[in-house]
């Protein structure tokens, strides 16, 4: 899998890096986010780096496709699955991305009122 050097979750991939992991498997890793904006706040991570939707190719589908399975553990093994959750994935500069490595939160634990500020 294709990895770039300076990316901090690419060194959390590949255990340079600590993170509280709460599910992996051969293709994405979940962990919680250090500054959490919610009771539950996991990133949900492929192993291969792909810096953002932009750069998805149609070879990724598959380790893309197992972001939403694995956000589905994730979300029942952290007590969210029944009240909600909402995942989300920012693409560039005026989305919010910040680590351009493609990654989808997983937010709840508490009601998340609208999607967009108005």
């Amino acid at each position: 899998m294709k990895r770039d050097p300076n990316c901090v979750f690419c060194k959390i991939v590949a255990g340079e890096i600590p993170a509280k992991k709460v599910y992996e498997d051969d293709l994405v890793v979940a962990f919680n986010d250090i500054h959490p904006r919610t009771p539950v706040h996991v990133l949900i991570v492929p192993k291969e780096h792909i810096p953002s939707v932009n750069a998805v190719a149609p070879e990724h589908e598959t380790m893309l496709g197992r972001l939403f399975t694995a956000a589905r553990q994730v979300a029942e093994t952290t007590g969210v699955a029944q009240t909600g959750y909402r995942l989300l994935v920012n693409t560039g500069p005026h989305a919010g991305q910040e680590v351009y490595h493609i990654h989808m939160h997983l937010l709840g634990g508490r009601p998340l009122g609208p999607m967009v500020a108005r």
